[in-house]
């Protein structure tokens, strides 16, 4: 049986997809001018210039591919689960799972987005 996306969870399979194919400029647009991003390991993202930056000079990961397990929408609260398997800039292959979760501002961009990686730490 197919299921048709809701516009959240197509927005975030948009969202990959552009990560994925490594097109900076259009999810950038996906966020807020002021948005923020938290992710382990990094400052604070600041604004649609910091997610620019993120993502054509600081992210490790070189390139890759996202799958959605999961999108949960509570308000306007996306929740993700899902995994990815790629490689790093210094050539090391990587597979790991992670979760993100975004929030949506009134116009229907993300305004918020923390990400977290399920790694063997305590």
């Amino acid at each position: 049986m197919t299921t048709a996306l809701t516009r959240e969870a197509a927005l975030v399979h948009d969202f990959y997809r552009f990560v994925d194919s490594d097109d900076v400029p259009a999810l950038v647009a996906m966020f807020t001018e002021d948005t923020t991003y938290h992710r382990p390991g990094y400052p604070p993202v600041a604004g649609q210039d910091g997610m620019s930056h993120f993502y054509t000079h600081q992210r490790v990961i070189k390139a890759g591919e996202h799958r959605v397990e999961s999108v949960v929408l509570e308000g306007d609260q996306i929740a993700v689960r899902g995994s990815f398997e790629g490689v790093l800039r210094d050539g090391t292959r990587t597979s790991l799972r992670y979760a993100d979760f975004f929030t949506l501002a009134a116009d229907g961009r993300f305004s918020k987005r923390e990400t977290f990686f399920f790694a063997p730490l305590v």
